[in-house]
Formats: structure tokens, C-alpha cells, sequence
């Protein structure tokens, strides 16, 4: 990673006067070599893991929690034209979050910016906890997920100035890895409390979880800098109108019914993120960093790569419908072969992090989403309309490996981003919007998915099919876009 700023600067100075300090971050990888897990949850360490961690695990876990618990809510509250909804409102709003994180940052420092996401979390899960009714729990929702997104972004934000340059890929595989913990944990613990129809303790105990992490707060993080009076960070109105109207057309996608008004739906959603992409490259104000949009960067590239990887994670949104249909698991059995993908996920990037080396680096951020698209083929090769047994028994190492492809990439693209600038401002701005591409990656690619499956028509196999050869194509292309980046780096004098 020691050549990674050098390669998506071109060692050229950011534009429009930004202040620029005089020499780059200390590349991670020398040290990086030499630090141990230990030292990262280690005592002086322990809190800023913890916090950084424990929001982005918040926000993972409460994407499918509500899911498991809404049928139980629904029971009691009444509601039902809103189920869908529910999924749509939390991820719009969390993708609203993550595009203010830079603004969080300027105006409150990183604990104010903390504080504030940890208190909407709480304050969006005790209403969740205490609705009257499903409208009420779907605004709920909303400023649960205003909360979870915020955090998200603060994560990959602060790492920056939270953990010395050694420990950022192990931070940040930590942090990502919360994300497949999350899509494991999320499903299991709302089934559970649905189990004994106490959908409103779940919410609750997600309100303990955010009084407690914010509780750490102040002890466990550096306050960060302020921007002063007219230097804070702007709002950029127009690129957050754009991806909001994009993202509520991808949610929308998802819950309309028949495959041509999906499909319409989604091609308004990705008009409007190619008016996002101009708007961005010709406004002041921007959601990503202005090294992205600069030709010969390869900013973007990695941009692309992390999206590609976290689109093909919302797979498993339709794994366990298969598993419940051509295989007759019963429902938990069949979220658990599902959560295959993100088990993978977590516990690949854990290793995945200790590899320092540049080529061997470079060959891991190629080398994931092959392997992901892969996981997926195979999974697709291997459905039936009746699964023995045996063969349901294959489905776990083949989704394991599929996850694995994603961890062995994640960290080392999120280290590249936040190694991309000089300036801590922009460096911050960078690294939340990791965040964004996630959210927004999954958002498009659940409702992608929704698209496919409706294609197979009453085929439930045909439908497994489509999915899985379908999302296995477009992971393939992340190794195309890895490749990119990595040439467009070399090709750098």
C-alpha cells in the first residue's frame, strides 16, 4: 500500500486551495507488518475498536433485524401494505447519513459526530420500541437509520486519525468485517425475540447497545478538529437530492410488482446516479473526494471495485427463499446456510489484513471478486429442484468461499481510499464515503435480485438461477476494475 497515495495523486496537490500539510500520510504497510491484533484491541487501543466497531455493527445487524421481526410487529400493530417499506426508509436514510459525514466532521469534531450518531441510533430505536402504530414505526425506522448511516460513515472517516497508520488496515478490517457479522447476526437475534413475539425488546436492546458505545465516546477517541466559521464543510445539496432520489427509486424497485416496472424503476435509478456523477464532477461541493473524478486517478477504480464487492453480498437477501423452497430447510436452517456468505466475509478479512506485502496486496484486490464471482457460478451449477441432502451440504464451503473473495479485497481497497490524499480533510471526506458505495451497493443490488427472481416466473429453480449466474457476471467485472486500478497506479510516473 506504500505506493497507493502516490498513485491516485499522481503527486499533484488537490484542487481549490484546499490546505494541503507538506508531506503524505506514513504509508501502513512497513509497520503495518510488525503490528499485531493484540496491539489494536489492546489497552490503548481497546476503546476506539471498540467504538468504531460497535457502530458499524449497529447499523449492519438493524438492516435484516427488522426484517425477521416485522412479521410479529405486523401481527400486532396491524399495517401489512407497509411491510415493504420498512427496508426502504432504513437504507434510504442511512445513505442520507453517510453523505453528511464529512459536514459532522467540520461542524462537531469526531466525538461531537459520534455523540450525535449514537443518541439518533438510541433515540430511533426507543421509538421503534414504543410505535403505536406501522407509520409510526416506519419514521422510526427512518431516524434509526439516519443514526446507523452516520456511524457507518464516521467509521471509516476517523480510523484515520483514531488508530496510528499502521493499525488502519486492521482497523478497517475490523470495521468491514462488522458488516458480515451484522448480516449473520441481524437475522438470528430477530428471530429469536419473534420466537417469543417480543419484537419491541429487540429494539430496545439496540437502544442499550447505542447508551453504552456512546457512553465510551468521549474516554475512548481523539476530539478531531473543527472546521472554523465559513471553512466548515458544505452541505452538497445537489449531489444528496440526487442520491436520495436514486436510492428511493432503487427501494422502490424492489417492492413494485412486475419485472418491466422493476426494471423501469431501476433504469430511472441509474439515470439518476449518471446525473449524480456530473453534477459531482463539475460542483464545488462533493460527496466523494476531487481526486476521484481526475483523470489518470485510480480513485475511482477502487470505488468501483468495493461497490461491485458489497453488491454481491445482497444475494443473500433470496438464499434463504432457495434453500426454503428447493431444498425444504426450514426457515432458521435455511438463514443460517444464507449467512454462509457473510461468515465468509468476516473471518477472511481477519487474516486478509495481516498481508502487507505491495504485489501480494495487489493480487488480493484481483483476486477477490474472481473469487466471489466463482462462489456464486458454483452455487448457481449447483441447485435442484428436489436438494438431497449431501449435496445442501456443499452449499456452505462454496458460499464460504464466495464471502471469503470479499474479505480478502475489502480492507485493502478501504486503505487505498484512505490513502488517496494528502489533505486530512479530503482524506476524511474519502474514506465516509466508503460507506455510501456500500449502502448504496446493496440497496441496488437487493433490488436487482428482486428483478431476477421475478423472472423465473413460478420456477423457484429457474429463479435461484437467474440470481445467482446473474450476480455471479456482475462480480466478475470487480476484477476488471481492480486490474484498472491497478494499472492506472503503475502507469503513474
Amino acid at each position: 500500500m506504500s505506493a497507493d497515495h502516490h498513485e491516485q495523486t499522481g503527486g499533484r496537490e488537490p484542487a481549490h486551495g484546499t490546505r494541503v500539510p507538506p508531506s503524505p500520510p506514513r504509508p501502513p504497510d512497513p509497520p503495518d507488518a510488525a503490528a499485531t491484533w493484540r496491539e489494536l484491541l489492546g489497552r490503548e487501543h481497546l476503546g476506539a475498536a471498540v467504538v468504531l466497531a460497535g457502530g458499524v455493527l449497529a447499523g449492519a445487524i438493524n438492516i435484516y433485524l427488522a426484517a425477521s421481526l416485522l412479521p410479529t410487529a405486523v401481527a400486532d400493530l396491524g399495517g401489512a401494505s407497509f411491510y415493504a417499506w420498512n427496508m426502504t426508509v432504513y437504507l434510504v436514510a442511512m445513505v442520507i447519513a453517510t453523505m453528511l459525514t464529512a459536514r459532522s466532521l467540520s461542524a462537531w469534531g469526531n466525538v461531537g459526530s459520534y455523540l450525535a450518531g449514537f443518541a439518533t441510533f438510541t433515540v430511533g430505536s426507543l421509538a421503534c420500541a414504543a410505535s403505536p402504530a406501522m407509520a409510526a414505526l416506519l419514521v422510526s425506522r427512518g431516524v434509526q437509520g439516519l443514526g446507523a448511516g452516520l456511524l457507518s460513515g464516521l467509521g471509516f472517516a476517523v480510523v484515520r486519525s483514531a488508530l496510528p497508520p499502521r493499525l488502519w488496515t486492521r482497523g478497517t478490517a475490523l470495521m468491514s468485517a462488522m458488516y458480515g457479522v451484522g448480516n449473520f447476526a441481524g437475522p438470528a437475534l430477530g428471530g429469536l425475540f419473534a420466537q417469543f413475539g417480543a419484537w419491541r425488546p429487540a429494539f430496545a436492546a439496540m437502544a442499550v447497545i447505542g447508551v453504552v458505545c456512546g457512553a465510551i465516546v468521549p474516554r475512548a477517541l481523539p476530539r478531531g478538529e473543527r472546521g472554523e466559521r465559513g471553512a466548515r464543510a458544505a452541505v452538497p445539496v445537489g449531489s444528496l437530492v440526487l442520491v436520495t432520489a436514486a436510492a428511493g427509486a432503487v427501494s422502490v424497485a424492489g417492492v413494485v410488482a412486475g419485472t418491466p416496472a422493476k426494471a423501469a424503476v431501476l433504469a430511472l435509478a441509474l439515470l439518476l446516479m449518471g446525473g449524480f456523477v456530473v453534477h459531482e464532477r463539475r460542483g464545488a461541493h462533493r460527496v466523494f473526494p476531487e481526486a476521484t473524478y481526475r483523470r489518470g486517478s485510480s480513485l475511482k477504480w477502487v470505488y468501483l471495485t468495493i461497490g461491485v464487492l458489497t453488491f454481491g453480498v445482497a444475494v443473500e437477501s433470496f438464499l434463504p427463499l432457495f434453500g426454503q423452497r428447493l431444498a425444504g430447510l426450514p426457515p432458521l436452517v435455511a438463514g443460517f446456510f444464507a449467512a454462509a456468505v457473510s461468515l465468509g466475509w468476516s473471518t477472511t478479512q481477519i487474516g486478509s489484513s495481516s498481508v502487507t506485502g505491495r504485489r501480494a496486496v495487489r493480487r488480493l484486490r484481483v483476486l477477490g471478486p474472481m473469487l466471489l464471482a466463482a462462489g456464486l457460478l458454483v452455487q448457481g451449477l449447483v441447485q435442484r429442484a428436489d436438494t438431497p441432502g449431501w449435496l445442501v451440504l456443499v452449499w456452505v464451503p462454496v458460499l464460504f468461499a464466495a464471502g471469503a473473495g470479499i474479505g480478502l479485497a475489502y480492507p485493502h481497497l478501504s486503505v487505498a481510499v484512505m490513502t488517496s490524499t494528502r489533505d486530512p480533510e479530503e482524506g476524511g471526506r474519502a474514506a465516509a464515503a466508503i460507506a455510501t458505495v456500500t449502502s448504496l451497493s446493496i440497496a441496488f443490488g437487493t433490488a436487482l435480485a428482486g428483478i431476477l427472481v421475478n423472472l423465473g416466473g413460478s420456477s423457484m429453480l429457474d429463479s435461484a438461477r437467474y440470481v445467482l449466474f446473474g450476480f455471479a457476471a456482475v462480480c466478475a467485472t470487480g476484477a476488471l476494475t481492480a486490474y484498472a486500478a491497478d494499472r492506472t497506479g503503475r502507469a503513474k510516473p
